[in-house]
């Protein structure tokens, strides 16, 4: 693959990695903030290896991420968008390393939630879902948020963003069907009300694939909001009940936003040349106020299967 190119190896310990273990795949860019919280975050759950891609940041993560022993990390200096959207690289390593394993693919301000990850290691999940001859878990993407502007209450680094970021939208969605890939589209929550009211067909997409045992000839076509081959999307469709469901919070909503919206919309290398980063930009610059009266605070996964924002299907 001609990505692979783009591919410098800064601490390569795939060597380490066992036959049976649980990989994590991200690409990230200065987020030496938030790197500390994450990995320990994902550690907890039962992740084995992290396979991390630098997208050339210059705050300090890289070294951070270097001197972890469960790490093994790569930098590119090419272009983001050019690899869309870092996919490219993800998918060379995924093809490389992760055949055969159960693979979560997450930025670093998404966290997976899944039935039971309170009492429930991750590996857990993933025999469940081999036992039950499961390729592939999806995940709503919930956009989190404070009460009050996003810039109001410092992050420090290594905290839980959730401690401030503790809000979300209740309801508010919608789905759809794309027919070609056969996945559902959904689409609503905060950013849809607040930037994409007159134009809610370009609100971000919520959907997520993030959890699948990978084997060489699979790849993501979108992000991670669908896959090929197509049978890999239908991962809420299912006879005679509900399938098993998870969701990823999503802390993009704490302080450092602001900086980030406002670099974002300038680099343009983010989906349709950053328009999303553009729309909060011109409409409240890059320190929105999400809360509302219909807003939600977050608890637990039971809470988000009781407002039928996730399942456990017949995982008992």
């Amino acid at each position: 693959m001609l990505k692979a190119r783009d591919l410098t190896a800064v601490q390569d310990r795939t060597g380490t990695i066992r036959p049976d273990d649980v990989l994590l795949f991200c690409t990230f860019r200065n987020e030496d903030q938030r790197l500390p919280y994450f990995v320990q975050y994902y550690r907890d759950l039962g992740i084995d290896h992290f396979l991390m891609v630098d997208n050339d940041s210059d705050d300090g993560g890289r070294d951070f991420l270097a001197d972890q022993p469960d790490v093994s990390l790569w930098q590119a200096k090419a272009g983001y968008g050019a690899s869309r959207h870092g996919i490219d690289w993800l998918t060379y390593l995924q093809g490389k390393y992760a055949s055969d394993h159960w693979a979560l693919t997450v930025d670093v301000d998404e966290f997976f939630v899944y039935p039971f990850c309170d009492s429930r290691p991750i590996r857990a999940l993933a025999d469940w879902l081999d036992a039950s001859e499961v390729r592939s878990f999806g995940a709503l993407l919930l956009d989190m948020y404070p009460k009050g502007p996003v810039s109001a209450e410092p992050y420090r680094r290594g905290d839980d963003p959730f401690k401030i970021a503790c809000w979300f939208d209740a309801g508010n969605y919608v789905m759809s069907r794309n027919t070609m890939l056969r996945n559902l589209w959904i689409q609503g929550g905060p950013r849809a009300r607040m930037f994409f009211a007159d134009k809610p067909r370009q609100a971000p997409a919520l959907n997520k694939i993030p959890f699948v045992k990978w084997q060489r000839p699979y790849a993501y076509v979108s992000s991670t909001h669908m896959m090929l081959p197509r049978g890999l999307n239908l991962v809420y469709d299912q006879h005679g009940g509900e399938k098993t469901s998870g969701v990823l919070l999503h802390a993009k909503f704490i302080d450092t936003f602001s900086t980030r919206a406002v670099e974002e919309a300038v680099r343009a290398e983010h989906y349709a040349s950053g328009r999303e980063y553009k729309s909060y930009d011109s409409r409240q610059g890059a320190d929105p106020d999400f809360w509302c009266e219909w807003s939600e605070r977050y608890i637990n996964w039971r809470q988000l299967e009781g407002l039928g924002l996730m399942s456990k299907g017949n995982w008992a």
